[in-house]
């Protein structure tokens, strides 16, 4: 039987051992909780999170109006009984056959209909291959903030994730050091973002490249810099099974395919 609860150090307590069994895996919900204990519910949007654990390991969670996120170790078993207990759930993100068995069980109650959102694939680090591309990398700072914020709302628009304040993401990575630009000729030209180590991993992203500097490998470079920069860390990323280009730069760099993942909308 799920239990559910909107108290994040409550979730930490109960499902942080089975989360930190498998942190590459749990990447996502390890990152988000940890978040939401360090700035309060605010941090992901104005509705307060649901978290969920079960007995036999699985977990997600809820922060509305996003799908419902299933770690990746849940089983299609707890992903059914979920779906049975939720309400007014918008979609679901998980692994394909728990994701498909979500959505299945929520469809039949519900009388809804699903739709296939992004797919997407964990990756994890292996051995890095810094690619050889004209320019250096640099850790951003104060006076990239007003680029930062340019460049963090052009890629949420293009992944259709746009940001509630760019401005105030882009101090907070400019504080923690989280974004590397990669520069030619002084001119910044792309950029890969961090997150803080949660459960010994490190997740980058966002990357992105303004579309007149790409094709010049930059995008795969500044990535390459910021992954060097998490050592000791185990270093993961997801990328859109829809983007092929993004998937081979990232597997030439030493990037190795963990899982794929589903989004259904409801």
């Amino acid at each position: 039987m799920w239990s559910t609860t909107s108290e994040v150090g409550e979730f930490q307590a109960a499902a942080g051992a089975a989360l930190l069994a498998r942190p590459v895996e749990n990447t996502l919900l390890l990152t988000i909780s940890a978040k939401v204990a360090d700035v309060g519910p605010g941090a992901v949007g104005g509705t307060r999170p649901v978290f969920g654990w079960h007995p036999d390991g699985s977990a997600f969670v809820w922060t509305p109006p996003r799908p419902v996120l299933l770690g990746g170790p849940a089983t299609v078993a707890a992903a059914i009984e979920l779906a049975e207990s939720l309400d007014d759930v918008p979609g679901v993100n998980s692994t394909d056959a728990v994701a498909r068995a979500f959505a299945d069980t929520w469809c039949r109650r519900t009388g809804a209909t699903a739709s296939p959102g992004i797919r997407s694939r964990l990756y994890r680090l292996g051995q890095l291959v810094p690619p050889v591309v004209k320019g250096q990398a640099r850790v951003a700072g104060a006076a990239d903030r007003d680029l930062l914020a340019d460049w963090l709302t052009a890629c949420g628009e293009e992944l259709h994730e746009p940001l509630t304040s760019a401005a105030e993401t882009a101090d907070a990575g400019v504080r923690d050091g989280a974004y590397g630009l990669w520069e030619v000729d002084g001119t910044p030209v792309a950029l890969a973002g961090k997150r803080r180590p949660s459960g010994g991993v490190v997740r980058v992203g966002p990357v992105y490249t303004p579309r007149a500097h790409r094709g010049n490998g930059y995008g795969s470079a500044v990535t390459a810099a910021v992954s060097a920069s998490a050592h000791p860390h185990e270093v993961v990323l997801f990328t859109d099974l829809a983007n092929p280009t993004s998937n081979s730069i990232y597997t030439k760099i030493g990037y190795l395919p963990v899982e794929d993942r589903q989004v259904f909308v409801f």
